[in-house]
């Protein structure tokens, strides 16, 4: 079978390769893919940014969001030839950490978790792959292939879980939510907060292309411009934070009102430096309770509500955050961020999506 295969840390090493065919050992599915999503992460790692390929193996298989449909599954594993799933991609360190002994791996304290495509573990991106069924996510199948957002789905799901369990440490009826970044994380950030009754507004650099329509049509409001102009006339409750860019991650830490929140989603680059009035900064969070988390990964009942949510949304505004979706021999165009780009995704040719 064909598969999708870099060598962690050596630049333009990317390739497509003939691997084995796998072996569904006992409690596993194998499935077959029908798509797989492409994000920041990939690319961070197809540059040799960044990943690490299993133990004595050169190669890494990439791709951490998927998507496919199960050919063969244990008795008794809750899945049937022809559902269609998600695969988690963390699992728990073999220590295990506190954390990772009661099922919340993606806060693993020590960090010596694995993660599929990304950590020490094989990813999603081969025509076929094995998962084990305590770690396979079932796909509602009017998704079709919008199912592929899942694993962005399962990231936001847990953000918003993180901002509701810290605003709940005193009274807590936020109004206003404002999102940095209309990518996938964005506007699925803004899917969920809908439902929950905000006023929502999302910040983007782009003036054209499929953003602004896609932020309309939830019924939330689109702005260009910076941080503070959004802030200073919405005075939002709770941010979003998911470019990790810099400058806009600094002036979101101060952009909410009293009692604000930030949730900073987005992994900043190493190595670029601002100037920062931190007594400016720690004066504001402190006298106003301001609260900031950090939130990355998901576990198991975030994947659950990220189904839920993508199964509850309208598919057709779903559709059009694929902006992009080309075979797997076409992976170099795929993995080449473009300006209209919302999410790019690898097809592996299912006739019935």
């Amino acid at each position: 079978m064909r598969a999708l295969t870099v060598s962690p840390s050596r630049a333009g090493s990317l390739a497509v390769e003939d691997r084995p065919e796998p072996d569904a050992s006992e409690g596993q599915l194998l499935v077959q893919a029908v798509a797989m999503g492409v994000c920041g992460t990939d690319r961070e790692i197809a540059a040799g940014e960044y990943g690490w390929a299993p133990a004595g193996q050169e190669r890494l298989v990439l791709g951490h969001e998927s998507l496919g449909r199960v050919v063969e599954a244990p008795d008794g594993s809750g899945f049937a030839v022809g559902d269609l799933v998600a695969g988690v991609v963390r699992r728990p360190d073999p220590v295990p950490c506190g954390a990772c002994e009661v099922g919340e791996f993606d806060m693993c304290r020590n960090g010596r978790y694995a993660e599929r495509g990304i950590k020490e573990l094989d990813g999603y991106g081969s025509e076929r792959w094995t998962v084990e069924a305590m770690y396979a996510v079932r796909v509602d199948t009017a998704l079709g292939l919008c199912g592929v957002l899942t694993e962005p789905a399962s990231v936001v799901a847990k953000a918003w879980e993180q901002v509701e369990k810290i605003g709940h440490r005193a009274w807590f009826e936020p109004h206003t939510a404002l999102v940095t970044g209309a990518g996938p994380i964005g506007l699925l950030a803004a899917l969920l907060a809908v439902p929950r009754g905000l006023e929502v507004h999302v910040l983007d650099r782009v003036t054209d292309g499929p953003k602004p329509g896609l932020v309309a049509d939830l019924g939330a409001s689109y702005h260009c411009g910076t941080v503070a102009d959004v802030a200073e006339h919405t005075q939002p409750d709770i941010v979003i934070e998911g470019t990790g860019v810099g400058s806009l991650v600094l002036d979101a830490l101060t952009a909410t009102g009293p009692y604000g929140i930030v949730c900073l989603t987005g992994v900043s680059a190493a190595g670029r430096s601002l100037t920062v009035d931190a007594g400016a900064i720690n004066r504001e969070v402190v006298l106003e309770n301001d609260a900031v988390v950090g939130s990355v990964n998901a576990n198991l009942r975030h994947y659950h509500q990220g189904t839920e949510a993508l199964a509850a949304a309208d598919q057709d505004w779903l559709r059009r955050l694929i902006t992009r979706t080309a075979g797997l021999e076409s992976y170099a165009e795929v993995l080449e961020p473009s300006p209209d780009d919302v999410k790019a995704v690898i097809s592996f040719g299912d006739s019935d999506l």
